[in-house]
């Protein structure tokens, strides 16, 4: 590690590889349905922003973070912000957890981890039924004179 410090560009790129993963995989729409593997959901970025907010790397900035999810919407097709508020809520979990955690132990970690995906999965979830439910009529809001 310390030659990677001697030599700048090197670890400026070596520092930069968590966000650059964190966009290739929002950019790749990765997911286990195209397998037809029935009840088997896979999220990369998930466990991405989870681990890489867990071990407080330096240049994890949640902007960035944000940002991908704007992208990660605009690839999969579904109303911004939906998974920018995912992505977001997922760091700020992770960063209590991390604060308040005395002595790391990998079992409460992937605990941890799985209340906190199916919670946001919930939350996320109720927002997209909420969002399309909802049945606007266009007609009832033009104003023909």
């Amino acid at each position: 590690m310390t030659i990677l410090k001697q030599k700048g560009f090197y670890y400026r790129i070596y520092s930069w590889i968590p966000i650059i993963f964190l966009f290739i995989s929002v950019l790749n729409e990765f997911d286990f349905n195209y397998l037809n593997l029935k009840y088997f959901s896979f999220n990369f970025p998930f466990i991405l922003i989870f681990y890489f907010t867990l071990k407080d790397i330096k240049n994890f900035d949640y902007l960035l973070v944000f940002i991908s999810g704007l992208i990660n919407d605009t690839v999969i097709g579904l109303p911004l912000g939906i998974s920018s508020l995912s992505y977001i809520l997922i760091c700020i979990a992770t960063s209590y957890f991390r604060h308040i955690t005395i002595r790391p132990n990998p079992l409460k970690d992937w605990f941890y981890f799985l209340f906190v995906i199916s919670l946001i999965n919930s939350i996320n979830y109720l927002v997209l039924f909420l969002f399309f439910s909802y049945d606007l009529d266009i007609l009832f809001y033009i104003y023909l004179s």
